[in-house]
């Protein structure tokens, strides 16, 4: 057996939030091209629509579902959507995320809470609606940041405090 095929994903569920950008859409493509089927989630449909049509060379055909990953509930009928589908989560790719550039003096407390309700609790629900129902052998991945290790010098306490804490939940899930 070759190096690419001990990364083949053929037959496994890949869920990815953020899929309708940036990061989401590369992480999207690489798992349907090593053979996974996907779920593409985020909130812009209009966008997560442009990633599936990018995917049909790969010869999967993702499922694509509206989801705010800050409401719990929504983040279940993303898994219960992608049950009904595929019959399992093998994959979390937790990459949906949203940041603001503002000093903290200035930075509204809707503002920030809608950081954290997005990064971190929204990858708490994801990351718990698929635990539900993944298998041993399953892997959920957070996607934190550089800046919640250290500064880029930019006014990000919201974006910064997310993915530090990101960090945090991802050891204490791993431990579970």
């Amino acid at each position: 057996m070759g190096i690419v095929e001990k990364f083949w994903l053929d037959g496994r569920v890949t869920v990815v939030t953020g899929a309708s950008s940036g990061l989401g859409v590369a992480f999207a493509r690489a798992f349907a091209e090593a053979g996974s089927d996907v779920v593409l989630a985020a909130r812009r449909v209009d966008k997560l629509q442009h990633t599936a049509e990018m995917l049909c060379d790969t010869g999967r055909e993702p499922l694509v579902i509206a989801t705010d990953i800050a409401d719990p509930a929504q983040a279940q009928l993303m898994v219960d959507a992608a049950m009904s589908r595929f019959g399992r989560v093998d994959v979390l790719i937790n990459n949906a995320g949203v940041g603001t550039a503002r000093p903290a003096i200035r930075e509204t407390p809707e503002e920030f809470r809608e950081v954290i309700e997005i990064n971190l609790n929204g990858s708490y629900w994801a990351a718990q609606a698929c635990g539900r129902v993944m298998q041993p052998g399953s892997a959920i991945i957070n996607i934190s940041s550089i800046l919640g290790l250290t500064t880029a010098r930019l006014p990000q306490a919201a974006y910064s405090a997310s993915k530090a804490a990101i960090m945090g939940l991802t050891r204490d899930l791993a431990q579970q």
